[in-house]
C-alpha cells in the first residue's frame, strides 16, 4: 500500500528554479535515502511534504490517516520550556496522552457517585488511553533515551544544561517515540557516536513504517534504505537500492544518456551535410530531397545533453619539510575534572606516516585529547611529546577558528596576506565559493560552507602533522570524497577523531578507542591495521574474536567450576564454531577483495611499463619495485585462497 506519493513537484523563487518536476512514491516499510550536495534541495523537500512551504507546481498525497514525524537540523534546538527535564520533554511528545490521564484522573474521583454518565465516559476514555499506547509510553520513552545516551542521571538533567549535540539526540528520540507512519530525518547521524549509530541503524531496518532521510553518512545509507533520491540540478531520479548501487546505476545512466545524445548528434550532421550536399547540386529533385530530409529532421525529438555532476569540491594538501620518525609520543596520560575522570594512563607513540583515527562513545574524552595534544588543556597527570620539526595544521568540528564578521574572502586572505587575491579566489573556487558567495560574512554561512572555508583556509598551511576533529561533519558526500582522497595522498601524518566509518574503513592504518569495554583492560585499545582499505571492518572482526575467546575462556571456567549438561555443552561448541566460521569467511572474502585490486594495479604498472613509463628509467624503476612488492603480496593470497 502506498504510503505517500509526490508528483510533479516544483519550486521556484522568481526565475531562480529550486525543483523541477520532483515526482515519486514509497509503499508502507520503504526506507529512502535522499543524496544531493549541499544546497540542492533536500530540506526544501521535506518542508514541501509537510506543507510549511507553498510549491509553485504539483502535490504531496499522504495515504489517508496517515501521521508524519520529522526531525529537522535545527529543530533541536527549539523547545518550549529549557527548564523541563529530558524525560519530561520525551513525554510531553504525547499531549494527548498527558491529557486523557489529567481527565481520568478527575473522572476516578467522581467514580464513587455512581453516576452513569461518568462511568460510560471513564471506561470509554480508559479503553481510547490503553489502545493509544498510554500503558507503555512512559516505557518507550525511556528505552529509546537510554539507547540514545541518557542514563538515568542524564534522563534527569534539564534540557537547558544539554550540548548541541546531546539536543540532537534528544530530538530524535521524541521523533522516534512517536513512531510516525511517516517518519522524515534530516542528518539524524550527526552527534551519534558509532555504537548508538549501529542501534540506530537497527531500529530503522526493523521499523514497519515508511522512512524518509537525507544523510551523508554512506554506511549508514547501505545498512538501512532500499531506495535512493538522487537530487541534482534541481531534477530528482528514484533509483533502487541502498546508496552503493545507487551509484553504480547513475553511473551506467549517465553513460548511456551521453552514448544516445552523442549518437543523435553524430545522425543530425550526417543528415545536415547531406542536405547540405543535395541544395549545392540545386536540381529540383535535389530540393526535393532536401526538404523532405529537412522535414524529418525537425519532426526529431532532440535530445538534452546530459549535464555534468555538480562540481566536487578539490584539494590537496600543501607539502611541509618531512618530521622526524617519532611524531608523538604520549606516556601516562590522564585527565579528570572534579566530578568524573574521562581517562588515565593513556600511552602511545604515533610514527611519521601513519593515519591515527581516534573512535569512542561520546562523552569518552576523544576531542579533550585532541585538545591536550595542542596544548590547549593541562593534563591531570602525564606528558605529551612532539617530535622534531613537526608543524601541527588543525580542523575544529566546531569551527571556531573562524571570524565571524569577515567575509569568505577576507577570513581566507587574513590568513595567507602573502597570497594574490585571484590565488585567494581560485582557491575558494575549489571550495565551491564562487561569484558574489565569496563576500557573504562567515555569520551567516551553513555548518556545510562554513567546514569547506575551514579546509580551505588548512590546505594551505604547510603542515606535516594534520590533527582532525569531525571532519566529515556538515559535508556532502562529494566533499567527504574529496577529503578521503586528499588524506590518502596526503605526505605527513595523521590524527583523526570520527564516526564516519566509511572514512574510518578506508583511511586508517591505526585505530585508537577510549573506553574500549570490559574485554579489555584501561581505558585504550591500540589496534595497527593490517590492510588499509578495510581497517573499521577488520577492527570490528579483531575486536569480536576477542569477545569470542573471552566468552570462551569464561565457560571453560565455568565448566571446571559446576559441570554442564552435554546439550549446552554442544550449544557452545556449535556457537563458537558458527563464529569461527564466520570469521574465516570474513578474512576470505577481504582477501578476495585485496587480490582483485592487486592484480588490476598490476595490470596498470605493466600497461605504464611498456607504454610512459618505457622511457623514463627513474619512473620505470619505482614501477618496477612496486610491481615486485605485488607480486609477493599476491603470491601469498594465492596461497591462503587454494
Amino acid at each position: 500500500m502506498i504510503a505517500i506519493s509526490v508528483n510533479d513537484l516544483s519550486l521556484s523563487f522568481g526565475t531562480t528554479p529550486i525543483l523541477e518536476k520532483v515526482s515519486f512514491s514509497l509503499e508502507e516499510g520503504d526506507k529512502l535515502g535522499i543524496i544531493g550536495v549541499n544546497g540542492c534541495g533536500k530540506s526544501t523537500l521535506f518542508r514541501l511534504i509537510l506543507g510549511e512551504q507553498e510549491p509553485t507546481e504539483g502535490e504531496v498525497f499522504l495515504s489517508k490517516g496517515k501521521t508524519v514525524g520529522i526531525l529537522t537540523q535545527d529543530g533541536a534546538f527549539e523547545s518550549e520550556d529549557e527548564n523541563q527535564t529530558v524525560l519530561e520533554r520525551m513525554y510531553r511528545a504525547f499531549p494527548h496522552l498527558l491529557a486523557a490521564e489529567v481527565r481520568l484522573a478527575e473522572l476516578e474521583s467522581k467514580l464513587k457517585s455512581g453516576d452513569e454518565g461518568v462511568i460510560r465516559s471513564y471506561t470509554d476514555l480508559h479503553e481510547k488511553y490503553v489502545a493509544d499506547g498510554g500503558l507503555e509510553f512512559r516505557g518507550r520513552c525511556a528505552s529509546i533515551l537510554q539507547k540514545l545516551g541518557f542514563d538515568g542521571a542524564a534522563s534527569a538533567q534539564t534540557v537547558a544544561t544539554l550540548s548541541g549535540g546531546q539536543r540532537t539526540r534528544l530530538a530524535l528520540a521524541v521523533e522516534l517515540s512517536r513512531e510516525p507512519d511517516v517518519l522524515l530525518l534530516d542528518e539524524p547521524t550527526n552527534h551519534l557516536d558509532i555504537a548508538t549509530l549501529a542501534w540506530l541503524e537497527s531500529f530503522l531496518i526493523s521499523y514497519p513504517k515508511c522512512v524518509m532521510v537525507i544523510s551523508h553518512d554512506r554506511y549508514f545509507l547501505d545498512r538501512v534504505t532500499n531506495k535512493t533520491l538522487a537530487i541534482e540540478h534541481h531534477r530528482a531520479k528514484l533509483y533502487d537500492g541502498g546508496y552503493t548501487k545507487s551509484m553504480e546505476q547513475r553511473r551506467i545512466d549517465r553513460e548511456i544518456a551521453e552514448r544516445h545524445w552523442k549518437n543523435q548528434q553524430k545522425e543530425i550532421a550526417r543528415q545536415e551535410a547531406y542536405i547540405a550536399q543535395q541544395r549545392a547540386w540545386n536540381r529540383e529533385r535535389n530540393i526535393i530531397a532536401a526538404e523532405s530530409r529537412q522535414k524529418l529532421l525537425d519532426k526529431m525529438v532532440k535530445l538534452e545533453r546530459p549535464k555534468d555532476a555538480p562540481q566536487a569540491i578539490r584539494m590537496q594538501f600543501s607539502e611541509a619539510l618531512a618530521s622526524g620518525n617519532d611524531v608523538l609520543t604520549v606516556r601516562g596520560l590522564s585527565m579528570a575534572f572534579p566530578s568524573r575522570t574521562l581517562f588515565s594512563d593513556l600511552s602511545f607513540l604515533i610514527k611519521r606516516g601513519e593515519r591515527v583515527l581516534v573512535i569512542g562513545p561520546n562523552g569518552c574524552g576523544k576531542s579533550t585529547l585532541i585538545k591536550l595534544i595542542l596544548h590547549r588543556l593541562t593534563p591531570s597527570a602525564g606528558t605529551i611529546e612532539s617530535g622534531y620539526h613537526v608543524e601541527v595544521g588543525y580542523y575544529d568540528q566546531e569551527n571556531q577558528n573562524l571570524t565571524p564578521e569577515n567575509t569568505v574572502l577576507d577570513e581566507l586572505w587574513n590568513a595567507y596576506p602573502q597570497m594574490t587575491e585571484t590565488e585567494v579566489r581560485n582557491t575558494l573556487g575549489l571550495f565551491r565559493f564562487t561569484g558574489d558567495s565569496v563576500f557573504k560574512t562567515v555569520s551567516v554561512l551553513s555548518g556545510g560552507e562554513r567546514a569547506r572555508l575551514t579546509l580551505a583556509k588548512l590546505i594551505l598551511s604547510r603542515v606535516n602533522l594534520l590533527v582532525l576533529d569531525e571532519p566529515t561533519n556538515h559535508l556532502d558526500i562529494d566533499s567527504r570524497e574529496a577529503l578521503e582522497q586528499a588524506l590518502e595522498q596526503f605526505d605527513g601524518t595523521i590524527l583523526t577523531v570520527s564516526h564516519d566509518r566509511y572514512l574510518i574503513d578506508k583511511l586508517a592504518t591505526r585505530i585508537l578507542e577510549l573506553k574500549p569495554g570490559a574485554c579489555f583492560p584501561g581505558d585504550l585499545l591500540d589496534y595497527s591495521v593490517s590492510h588499509t582499505g578495510s581497517g573499521y571492518t577488520e577492527f570490528q572482526d579483531y575486536k569480536a574474536a576477542r569477545i569470542a575467546e573471552r566468552e570462551t575462556a569464561a565457560s571453560k571456567e565455568g565448566s571446571a567450576s559446576a559441570p554442564i549438561s552435554s546439550a549446552k555443552e554442544q550449544y557452545l561448541k556449535n556457537k563458537q564454531a558458527a563464529a569461527d566460521a564466520r570469521k574465516e569467511k570474513a578474512r576470505l572474502e577481504r582477501l578476495r577483495r585485496e587480490c582483485e585490486a592487486l592484480e588490476a594495479e598490476l595490470e596498470e604498472i605493466e600497461a605504464e611499463l611498456f607504454g610512459s613509463a618505457a622511457s623514463d628509467y627513474v619512473r620505470a624503476a619505482e614501477l618496477d619495485s612496486r610491481k615486485n612488492e605485488v607480486e609477493e603480496r599476491l603470491l601469498e593470497i594465492y596461497g591462503e585462497l587454494e
